[in-house]
């Protein structure tokens, strides 16, 4: 069975590869100043759009016109994206999965806005429930406050959680930590600070309060570096 490559890619995208098939999420690397590549060198056959904000939609338009990949956001989103010229959009809502290609993707809830950069209508804004192939479970939280519900998503049996540290826009990280508390996670990646000022967080200091306070292990990666799962 082949394995899943998880690669944080700066803020809050993620590339991951897993049985075949190349998947992005919230590729912002135009204007980014930790991407780890720049837009022209994306790769993808699905992108995943968590919210409507321009460092999560990021680059997608471009990046789905060259490459022909098929993006997966809200149905809000989807519409906006196919006036934008995006030939292959799938619209889901928060509680429906489906069952794509690499796997099930499943809408989860998130604290956040999601207005959209030329200040359309973005639906309302999600995080990721990904049950993939090889049977590994990942739940991309994107950008989000700490909600109670995280427990019911960790009872799905996280074999990685990927969530925000950066405070101010997001969760900081003392509700992060509590968030890794109710979904009990195998692992943790932070993500979603140090971009810019306001969001600047010492993840190396959080990742040892994450195996101190829970036992879970919390991966702090640099931009570019990958793990798998």
């Amino acid at each position: 069975m082949t394995t899943t490559t998880v690669r944080w890619l700066g803020h809050a995208a993620m590339a991951i590869e897993t049985a075949g098939f190349k998947l992005l999420i919230d590729p912002f690397f135009t204007g980014n100043p930790t991407a780890a590549i720049t837009a022209p060198q994306a790769q993808a056959d699905f992108i995943l759009i968590s919210h409507g904000h321009g460092d999560h939609v990021g680059d997608s338009i471009d990046i789905a016109k060259r490459t022909g990949a098929t993006v997966i956001s809200n149905y809000e989103i989807s519409l906006w994206l196919e006036q934008q010229g995006v030939k292959k959009v799938h619209g889901q809502q928060h509680g429906g999965g489906f069952n794509h290609p690499f796997g099930r993707v499943k809408l989860t809830l998130a604290f956040h806005g999601s207005m959209l950069p030329d200040g359309a209508n973005g639906g309302n804004p999600c995080g990721f429930l990904l049950y993939l192939k090889d049977g590994k479970k990942i739940y991309h939280a994107a950008d989000t406050g700490l909600f109670g519900d995280m427990r019911l998503i960790g009872e799905e049996g996280i074999d990685l959680a990927v969530l925000p540290i950066g405070d101010n826009y997001t969760m900081g990280p003392d509700d992060a930590l509590r968030a890794v508390k109710l979904i009990q996670p195998k692992k943790v990646i932070p993500i979603h600070y140090n971009t810019f000022p306001v969001i600047a967080q010492d993840a190396i200091a959080w990742g040892e309060r994450v195996k101190r306070e829970t036992g879970i292990e919390a991966i702090v990666l640099q931009p570019g570096q990958e793990i798998d799962l």
